[in-house]
């Protein structure tokens, strides 16, 4: 049995629906972690990352949904591993409905992590939380 998930990761949610952001908080904070910030869609999430880099403070996971307006969950993925510090290594969980086979392809083409498929557990989602870390 490997070791332990630490507690106090730096996690950012993004998703587009509140009833998904508190769905998520509930199982993190069920799973034992307190450390997360929340962003509404992609280009939320691309702010608070920037603005954790020039403060010198990374988040250590990112959990995001695919489809939201503006920037998408993959489009954010592409635009944090095209990036030029630190935060480009990040593991990236991708959270959605989007399961089909192409686009679980593109996904990991554009350097996802892991992926969920909705509807989810707290079980499945610290399995893979604790797969991540243990890649990282």
């Amino acid at each position: 049995m490997g070791e332990e998930v630490r507690k106090d990761l730096k996690i950012l949610i993004v998703d587009d629906m509140v009833t998904m952001r508190r769905i998520l908080k509930k199982h993190l904070i069920s799973l034992g972690f307190t450390n997360f910030n929340e962003a509404h869609d992609g280009q939320k999430a691309l702010n608070l990352i920037k603005t954790g880099i020039e403060l010198g403070v990374n988040f250590d996971l990112i959990i995001s949904d695919w489809n939201m307006p503006g920037m998408t969950g993959l489009d954010l993925l592409k635009e944090i591993r095209s990036m030029e510090n630190e935060i480009k290594d990040v593991p990236f969980l991708m959270i959605t409905n989007e399961t089909k086979q192409g686009n679980v392809v593109l996904a990991v083409q554009a350097g996802v992590n892991g992926y969920i498929g909705k509807p989810f557990s707290a079980h499945i989602l610290y399995d893979k939380i604790k797969k991540l870390c243990e890649n990282n």
